[in-house]
């Protein structure tokens, strides 16, 4: 009998998440590793001494224990970027919104439940610059025996696309911050880590990708650059998208992807010749008159058997401002929608917001090289300052001070956004955030401004995947813009590109309780405070509830 009792107060411990799925665990060991790229070396930051680093591998419901221990002079956080965190915000990572960074020395067990999501997504530092180089991939497979729903691939191959300086980053952004103006561009692309072969150095080989013909290989792109758009094309080979920021979309093919920093793409490639070499190319996209890094970085489709010495077939990039040819893959994107994978978009609006999202220009007196002003950027003209203890621990513990819930719903001044600017282009500076109500229902558009210049903003949302209902160029206009709005499978996303002079509109549920952090994915707008937060209070009893913090919580 007493063995029965405690058979059955074994089973009532079981959470479902313990039945659902296994339990993986990383251990990730911050360190610097000297590295050589465009014939020179430096010290970086990198998770095992890997650049990029790790992928991380799970299945849909298991839970991820990472022990991140910090051995670099800098303070660091990991973010697990597009993973909904579901009543575990603590373990999110943005450093000073959910957690006081893992300092010089220490260790933080990030844990978490992937509930809901299958698909590529990836991990990246969430402090200073660090993220140029501290990334990797977050590979969600389906739970077992659930196919994907397009034809297996022979083969999936990680392609993480980013961005290399010759100097140290942190340096580029410290000296900007200095002078008030924008940081010195990357000095290469890099395709999983490599520029590809540079006409003035010629030593450094590119990424090559082994196919063999008449077989299919998907391809799990990431964009992990700091500050670039970027386009993504191989010679000779169309690509058949099936999924974007880890959700399904109705397949579609194209020769050209655009991907913005913190999106990812899954990509069916068909090895349809019989042999040879193709070019493999990321290049910018930048459609605004801002200086970008204009290097292509290559990579290699090889066909098996076939001879080193073989040439290259190589293929046109899009022209850096090709507006046409982002729009043509970025309106091409729809939910799956299936029975298996519905697009639960919200019908009904609680929360009806509107938010302008661009640059500005605050005194500095200073800023010698900004002539006494510096650039900064905002939501609403809020330009966000950091705390220094995290929003999380003082929503949890009511710790006053730090932050105010009375972030603007809409612009405090109405203009002429994508016009001509206001004469006065000074922001106010404050650390707001937008408070929720549990399960309510938002409406946000993000409208660009062209205060200094129009530019087009990837803007992520931690915490939750939204729908994108619609976008359109110049001001974003209620009466009419809403009638035209895709409620049934419109894209779902963590991360959208406001398009430059114009607007997109994105729908969720707040249905995930604590602090979420929402910012462009240019880390210089970032830095430079184009970043807000939305609170969302418990709902009823603990599954609608954020979870207590760990006890390894780090301090500030």
């Amino acid at each position: 009998m007493e063995s029965w009792l405690q058979i059955l107060v074994l089973v009532a411990c079981i959470t479902p998440a313990m039945v659902e799925g296994r339990v993986r665990k990383y251990t990730f060991n911050v360190a610097m590793k000297n590295t050589t790229r465009l014939c020179s070396s430096k010290p970086i930051v990198t998770v095992n001494g890997m650049f990029p680093g790790p992928t991380l591998y799970a299945r849909e419901d298991d839970t991820v224990l990472v022990r991140v221990t910090n051995g670099v002079k800098y303070n660091v956080t990991i973010h697990w970027h597009g993973v909904r965190q579901l009543r575990t915000g603590w373990a999110d990572g943005p450093a000073y919104i959910t957690q006081c960074p893992i300092q010089p020395g220490q260790s933080y067990v990030y844990n978490f439940t992937i509930t809901g999501q299958r698909g590529t997504l990836l991990w990246h530092a969430h402090i200073l610059w660090l993220r140029a180089t501290l990334h990797g991939a977050i590979v969600i497979l389906p739970k077992r025996g659930v196919p994907y729903p397009f034809p297996k691939p022979h083969k999936e191959v990680v392609v993480v696309l980013g961005e290399w300086w010759k100097s140290d980053t942190e340096a580029v952004i410290n000296q900007a911050i200095k002078s008030g103006l924008a940081p010195n561009v990357s000095d290469a692309h890099t395709i999983n880590g490599h520029p590809g072969p540079i006409s003035n150095c010629p030593s450094q080989g590119g990424f090559t990708l082994p196919v063999e013909s008449g077989k299919t290989y998907m391809l799990r792109i990431i964009n992990a650059a700091l500050n670039e758009e970027l386009f993504f094309k191989i010679a000779g080979h169309q690509l058949t998208i099936v999924e974007v920021d880890a959700t399904y979309v109705k397949p579609f093919k194209t020769n050209t992807i655009v991907i913005a920093p913190g999106q990812t793409t899954n990509a069916l490639v068909s090895a349809d010749q019989s042999s040879g070499k193709y070019l493999v190319a990321a290049s910018p996209f930048m459609d605004s008159p801002i200086a970008v890094d204009n290097m292509t970085a290559t990579a290699t489709l090889h066909y098996s058997g076939t001879l080193a010495a073989t040439s290259t077939t190589l293929t046109k990039t899009p022209p850096q401002n090709a507006t046409a040819v982002a729009n043509n893959f970025i309106n091409s994107l729809r939910s799956l929608n299936s029975k298996t994978y519905p697009a639960q978009v919200p019908l009904t609006v609680d929360h009806n917001l509107l938010f302008t999202v661009g640059l500005g220009i605050n005194p500095c007196p200073s800023c010698k090289a900004g002539n006494g002003s510096r650039v900064v950027a905002s939501m609403n003209n809020v330009t966000f300052v950091m705390p220094t203890t995290a929003l999380l621990q003082a929503h949890f513990f009511n710790i006053s001070g730090v932050f105010t819930s009375d972030f603007p719903g809409n612009p405090p001044t109405i203009f002429n956004y994508t016009g001509s600017p206001p004469s006065n282009l000074q922001t106010m500076s404050g650390t707001k955030v937008y408070r929720l109500r549990y399960n309510s229902t938002v409406q946000l558009v993000l409208q660009d401004t062209g205060i200094i210049a129009p530019e087009n903003h990837p803007i992520h949302l931690h915490g939750f995947n939204f729908f994108a209902v619609g976008k359109g160029l110049g001001n974003y206009n209620p009466k009419v813009d809403q009638k035209n709005f895709n409620l049934v499978d419109p894209v779902e996303r963590n991360t959208i590109g406001v398009p430059s002079g114009g607007w997109v509109a994105i729908r969720f549920r707040a249905d995930n309780p604590g602090v979420w952090f929402m910012h462009c994915h240019l880390e210089i707008h970032t830095t430079w405070g184009l970043k807000m937060a939305f609170l969302v209070d418990n709902g009823k009893g603990p599954n609608e509830s954020l979870l207590p913090p760990p006890s390894d919580l780090p301090k500030c």
